[in-house]
């Protein structure tokens, strides 16, 4: 157990030292990021001049639920994951994690738990920035100690949720050697589906539709936890059944790793 817990600590403590060294772009593209909320907050604030309220939003909600959608998929969002899998099954070198003692799942989480703590710690910055010009927003202030941890807890949720659900499609590469179409089609879906565009319960009876899958807790759920949307007894449920969806993929992934190694044939050098 020594061994192993010294094993994955030296492999997360190497990809944060390189990460901290060639990620120093962190802090711009950070600050690029927000550029589009810009557009956005313009385009609610002529659509707010003639009404006070849509579906129990404010203007200052909205632009509130913008910044939080935007902190939620930078946890939840895993670039390159997914391809990047797929592509070292198709190449071949997905062999290095047979015939040596580290597990491929256990060692890409540790790199993106590397990669989210570099971004982070370089971040913090135009985060910071970002929202202290956009304190006016918060007329309602933080939430909460128990709604607040309530909110801690589905940001850490989304990211161990977006790892395993990309991992699992990634994986598909055992069976397919392209995946590229399919993971078009999920990153399509994601962007509307999971909040990022607009507050899902603004679809009325149609977010009845979106329940069903677990894209929102990605970016709407964190944001609308914050924000109150979702308290009591259906907070607690949603914590819950997002804990499940963890779950599910966590499973999912390591039984199509489990079944596409018996099926995997490598060749050469």
């Amino acid at each position: 157990m020594h061994s192993r817990a010294a094993t994955w600590w030296t492999i997360l403590r190497i990809a944060l030292e390189e990460r901290m060294v060639y990620r120093g772009d962190f802090a711009l593209g950070t600050l690029m990021r927000f550029l589009p909320i810009v557009t956005q907050v313009f385009l609610w604030w002529a659509i707010f001049e003639t009404v006070d309220e849509i579906t129990g939003y404010r203007f200052e909600d909205i632009v509130v639920y913008y910044l939080l959608t935007m902190l939620a998929r930078a946890f939840s969002s895993m670039p390159g994951l997914a391809s990047g899998v797929a592509l070292q099954i198709r190449n071949g070198e997905i062999k290095k994690f047979l015939i040596q003692p580290v597990d491929l799942v256990g060692f890409l989480l540790l790199n993106r738990v590397a990669h989210k703590a570099a971004y982070y710690t370089v971040a913090i910055g135009p985060f910071a920035l970002v929202f202290f010009l956009c304190r006016w927003a918060f007329v309602d202030g933080v939430p909460d100690l128990t709604t607040f941890a309530a909110f801690i807890a589905s940001l850490f949720m989304a990211f161990l949720l977006g790892f395993f659900l990309e991992m699992t499609i990634g994986l598909i590469g055992f069976w397919f050697l392209e995946v590229t179409s399919l993971l078009f089609v999920y990153m399509l879906l994601s962007f509307f589906l999971s909040g990022h565009m607009f507050p899902l319960d603004m679809l009325g009876e149609w977010s009845v539709v979106v329940d069903v899958l677990p894209l929102k807790y990605l970016a709407y759920f964190p944001a609308a936890v914050f924000l109150g949307k979702v308290e009591g007894p259906d907070l607690a449920r949603e914590l819950l059944v997002e804990a499940g969806w963890v779950l599910f993929f966590m499973i999912a992934c390591r039984w199509m790793f489990a079944r596409g190694v018996k099926r995997y044939s490598g060749f050469g050098g």
